[in-house]
């Protein structure tokens, strides 16, 4: 009875953390940019059978190993995290300074106090000093970053028109002019492997090896005046969310009917006893 208790009570934990993600998921429905979390969810035994080749288990025999496989607890763990990366709905802002990525696997490059940092989100603006920025006044890189020189991307006051073809070039006008003058390019960057990401907050990006990236000089994929939504389906975390709540439910009737037998059980025995 009491591997009952466990396996439910790991059950119960596993489903705890699988809400917190649907949970993050739904609060940021609206956050531009932003990318859906999933968790992979699978029983101790087929995650023992993965792992105990690697396992040091030289001083096990194999009937042994095998008596230990087969009564091992089949308790669900959260075997594996991972990040949807497919691009969401483009939505029109028809802000000058919005820009969206129409393809998967692109992100534009920003300069944080922690380092060079990645994001899908494009609603950008201007600072006080003519710097391209984001929300939170971090600097958005041009694709000169690599070259060692400023790499910030900074408009006079005296621009009047900001136009961004398909692959981030940057071209001003000043008043009274209809020629363009080509500027600044915007960092696309491109990682080698998508699972090399991690979440760090504020819809960033970070990567243990930032040369691990390369910058996409021909994307065809930045949209002005439009903003990547969220990728995150909200019906479908409601359905999983309330899922979950069942489930963790369920768990606890199982955890409470096993505490009740336990307690009946030790009650009996002790009564014949005395």
């Amino acid at each position: 009875m009491q591997t009952g208790y466990y396996s439910s009570a790991a059950g119960m934990v596993t489903q705890f953390n699988r809400l917190d993600a649907i949970s993050n998921n739904l609060a940021n429905v609206n956050t531009a940019g932003f990318k859906e979390d999933n968790l992979i969810v699978g029983d101790f035994m087929r995650i023992y059978k993965e792992a105990r080749d690697k396992l040091p288990n030289e001083n096990n025999t194999q009937s042994g190993a095998e008596f230990i496989n087969r009564t091992m607890t089949r308790a669900p763990q959260v075997s594996d995290e991972y990040t949807n990366h497919s691009v969401g709905q483009l939505q029109k802002t028809s802000n000058t300074l919005d820009f969206a990525l129409s393809r998967e696997g692109l992100f534009f490059a920003v300069k944080t106090p922690q380092g060079v940092r990645l994001t899908r989100d494009g609603s950008f603006s201007v600072n006080d000093e003519g710097k391209l920025v984001t929300k939170q006044g971090y600097e958005v890189l041009a694709s000169d970053y690599d070259s060692g020189d400023d790499a910030s991307i900074e408009f006079a006051t005296q621009d009047s028109t900001i136009a961004v073809d398909k692959n981030g070039q940057i071209s001003t006008n000043v008043p009274g002019s209809v020629q363009f003058t080509q500027t600044k390019k915007l960092f696309i960057a491109q990682p080698e492997e998508m699972s090399l990401l991690k979440k760090e907050g504020n819809n960033l990006y970070v990567m243990e090896d930032m040369k691990r990236m390369t910058h996409i000089d021909t994307s065809g994929a930045v949209s002005q005046g439009f903003v990547e939504k969220s990728n995150v389906n909200a019906v479908k975390m409601m359905t999983q969310m309330i899922e979950t709540n069942r489930l963790v439910g369920m768990y606890q009737k199982a955890m409470s009917t096993q505490m009740d037998d336990m307690n009946r059980d030790a009650i009996e025995k002790l009564a014949k006893k005395a």
